[in-house]
């Protein structure tokens, strides 16, 4: 399209609103004077074509029309400071990446301006905007551009940005309502009114002396009706005219205006019926229809709003003085908080001082309340049951767990699945066939009664409103990401819904998700006789180690009360999947598998060998350990299996899903867990880097892959994997390796996800049904004659509110699973 309005000389260039009779505004555009209605809007056209991105006047708008440039927010170079930003983005490092609350996005041409031109700007990385949502997420380098410039740069563009902020965007919410329920209530006041009028017509007085009276007093009522609470619909059927984008408000725009046209007609004519209540009942209505939806769409996708209400607004700060009351943005890591009996906890942090016990239900989806002591974490959104607790903060609002829960929900809520853009691209056809069948019942019924014409075609206009068709995947992603994420399923993007609904085979790897990850030492076994000197030379170096294995170590040489800690350690050396090695008082120590130790060249004694085989027989890990290239012992380890593995297992089993062990352990180990679980395809010995080429090679065999892990050394399967699952605690959910992370280590989440997905994909799919149904039994109806304008009013918004009531069901999935 191009910028002009069928009158460019009344109309501003830029958004196509009235010009104004006094003061006005021009300037030359690309050899060509133009007029504006404002300063702004002149400025950002200009911006615009000086920046080469007038597309984006081609690819405007899509149910809007543009508006007058909004008000930038003032002092810009607040938002530079660190202590400002640190409220917002995750780190103050070199790159910083926010989310901004974006005023003025209409369509998707603005995502395009946007997007494109802080594109152009040095420094920025990256821009992503979320237009349901009306935020923009952008990350840039801090030391080439700063925060101000971006803002300035969105405004030159015509828009005003801030920070996001929860409680900002649920104030434009409430706005948005507010304006809603304006419309509402006038249509309805002028319904009511219109009702005496149509009474007194219906019952003879059109054929009295007060006949034009009431024809006035129903214009009177129904013009202000139209144009003011029916503007959403004009301004959206406009828009997507000027755009050439046929919207879904046109056919409701053309149906309302025609009768109310033809009406006015009759009223001055003094021919004919007039049909002014018609336009006004079927506009409240569809009005009231839209609010319903809106409030059903609230309702079902709440799961957001849920955990926004978990985090506290407040926190009670311990300072020299004694306590103060404070808002939870003041709180900084490294403080100390209160936290008595019975208040959600508002930061993420470390217990300092007290004992108590805390319900992390909302986390961890545990029924029972969590004892916790000093040394013990606790997060945001949780509740302290028992006693006070005084704790040092570690993380608040978007840096705790509950925070990265909300941004992992919001981002999969605004995502689209590949069915969902199958449906994008049908409803444009979808008003061009209503369009159509429009017009060829107007045709059908004129040669009989023009009045009956345009009822009728009115009629199909209004009630093959395709709404339905456009809500069904959105609404069913969005509810099924927000009921996963209350039950402690994270879900990325809708996308993996989809494919997760599809997979054949699972891969799981064994230590850590299939067992409880907590090892324990079951044997020692030293050459020279010496068990603690043996534990203690290993702890020594274990202790510089994260891994499962070398927490048991250390745990078994404290409990002796070893000495191991008072060691001098250098030159520690980790190898993922297969060991590690330091000096110890000068000693060189390598602890790790038979493989590695052959690797480097040492050669085990037959004795280790045999002792160690008679343990792998037993499904028990081995490490071997050596003194300056001279194995001298080894440590067996056992890791229990999670109490409910046996239970996933079998029910992916007799589901069909075929199921593989992937494992870095020694086969014997391997396969004697494979065992205890029923048996399964076991793929032993690979290390981290060779898992990813197993899930490869299963995918060349036509294999769709679910990868199932802890989401650390995993990481390369879970990103190979059709769809990666890790599984982790309250504090792991951002586990960028994944597209799901399970917030509890309960494996009957892993069973639910898959449920959750092949739901999620029926329901979508039994949506579109509903929507096609519902046209192909009203519309004929309507061409027929059948149906009035009012009843097809009534009869549209029960289309969507089916398809939201039947996307809301996907939460039983978990109501029901609680009962079973």
């Amino acid at each position: 399209m191009s910028h002009t309005s069928p009158d460019p000389h009344s109309q501003c260039y830029h958004c196509g609103l009235p010009l104004p009779e006094q003061e006005l505004f021009s300037t030359a555009i690309e050899g060509t004077e133009r007029r504006f209605c404002c300063l702004g809007c002149q400025s950002v056209c200009k911006m615009i074509h000086e920046a080469g991105l007038q597309g984006f006047y081609e690819r405007t708008p899509d149910g809007l029309l543009l508006s007058p440039p909004p008000e930038p927010p003032k002092e810009l170079a607040l938002f530079d400071l660190d202590e400002v930003q640190e409220e917002f983005v995750d780190s103050l490092g070199e790159e910083r990446e926010i989310y901004l609350l974006v005023e003025g996005i209409h369509c998707a041409a603005c995502i395009w301006l946007i997007e494109r031109s802080l594109g152009a700007l040095p420094g920025v990385l990256d821009a992503r905007v979320n237009l349901a949502a009306k935020r923009l997420k952008v990350r840039w380098d801090n030391r080439t551009t700063q925060l101000s410039k971006i803002i300035e740069r969105l405004a030159q563009v015509g828009y005003a940005a801030v920070p996001y902020d929860p409680e900002v965007a649920e104030g434009t919410l409430k706005r948005q309502n507010r304006a809603q329920l304006f419309r509402l209530a006038f249509a309805g006041f002028a319904m009511m009114n219109l009702m005496w009028i149509s009474i007194a017509l219906y019952t003879g007085a059109d054929e009295g002396e007060f006949r034009d009276m009431f024809h006035w007093i129903g214009f009177v009522l129904a013009t202000p009706t139209l144009f003011y609470s029916g503007w959403p619909f004009l301004r959206g059927a406009w828009s997507g005219l000027r755009s050439r984008h046929l919207s879904m408000d046109l056919p409701i725009a053309i149906g309302a205006t025609t009768t109310w046209a033809y009406s006015l007609f009759v009223t001055v004519s003094g021919v004919g019926h007039v049909y002014f209540d018609t336009v006004v009942n079927f506009i409240f209505v569809i009005l009231v229809g839209r609010f319903l939806e809106t409030l059903s769409k609230r309702s079902a996708v709440s799961a957001t709003q849920r955990l926004l209400d978990m985090q506290p607004r407040g926190a009670v700060l311990l300072e020299e003085g004694g306590e103060r009351v404070v808002p939870i943005r003041a709180v900084k890591p490294g403080q100390w908080v209160l936290i008595r009996a019975g208040d959600r906890v508002p930061v993420d942090g470390e217990v300092v001082e007290g004992r108590s016990s805390v319900d992390e239900a909302m986390l961890s989806g545990e029924s029972l309340p969590v004892a916790k002591a000093p040394g013990d974490s606790v997060s945001a959104g949780t509740v302290n049951v028992d006693s006070a607790l005084t704790v040092r903060v570690v993380g608040t609002l978007r840096n705790t767990a509950l925070g990265r829960i909300i941004r992992l929900v919001e981002e999969a809520q605004a995502s689209k699945a590949p069915i969902q853009c199958t449906a994008d691209r049908i409803v444009p056809w979808f008003v061009v066939a209503t369009l159509t069948l429009a017009t060829l019942t107007f045709l059908f019924w004129l040669g009989n009664d023009f009045e009956l014409a345009l009822m009728a075609a009115t009629s199909v206009l209004i009630i093959t409103c395709p709404c339905a068709f456009g809500l069904a995947t959105p609404m069913a992603i969005a509810v099924a990401a927000g009921a996963g994420a209350r039950n402690g399923i994270l879900v990325k993007n809708g996308e993996v819904l989809e494919r997760l609904s599809g997979i054949n085979h699972v891969v799981f790897d064994k230590t850590g998700t299939l067992t409880e990850g907590r090892m324990r030492i079951t044997q020692l076994v030293a050459l020279e006789g010496d068990e603690a000197r043996l534990l203690t030379l290993a702890a020594a170096v274990e202790r510089l180690s994260e891994h499962t294995i070398a927490r048991a170590i250390t745990a078994a040489a404290e409990e002796r009360g070893l000495a191991f800690r008072g060691l001098t350690v250098s030159g520690f050396v980790g190898r993922p999947g297969q060991g590690v090695s330091a000096l110890v008082e000068g000693v060189r120590l390598h602890i790790g598998t038979a493989a590695w130790f052959a690797e480097e060249g040492m050669v085990l004694p037959e004795a280790l060998v045999e002792a160690g085989r008679r343990v792998e027989l037993e499904g028990t890990g081995v490490v071997y350990v050596a003194r300056d290239g001279t194995p001298f012992g080894l440590i067996a380890l056992a890791d229990r299996l999670r109490a409910d593995a046996l239970a996933l297992v079998d029910h992916l089993r007799s589901a069909g899903v075929r199921l593989t062990l992937l494992s870095g352990d020694r086969r014997p180990v391997a396969e004697a867990v494979a065992a205890q679980l029923g048996g399964m395809q076991v793929i032993a010995e690979v290390l981290p880097e060779q898992k990813d080429a197993e899930i490869r090679r299963l995918q060349e065999g036509g294999e769709r892959v679910a990868m199932v892990g802890d989401g650390i050394n995993d990481a390369p399967a879970l990103i190979r994997a059709d769809v990666g699952i890790a599984l982790g605690s309250g504090a792991d959910v951002s586990a960028d390796s994944a597209d799901i992370v399970l917030i509890s280590d309960e494996l009957a989440r892993v069973e639910q996800a898959v449920r959750l997905s092949r739901r999620t994909l029926r329901t979508i799919r039994q949506n579109i049904a509903i929507s096609i149904t519902y046209n192909v039994i009203m519309v004929p109806l309507a061409m027929a004659a059948f149906i009035t304008p009012l009843v097809a009013a009534i009869s549209m918004p029960i289309s969507s509110l089916l398809v939201i009531g039947n996307a809301a069901r996907i939460r039983r999935l978990f109501r029901d699973t609680r009962r079973g």
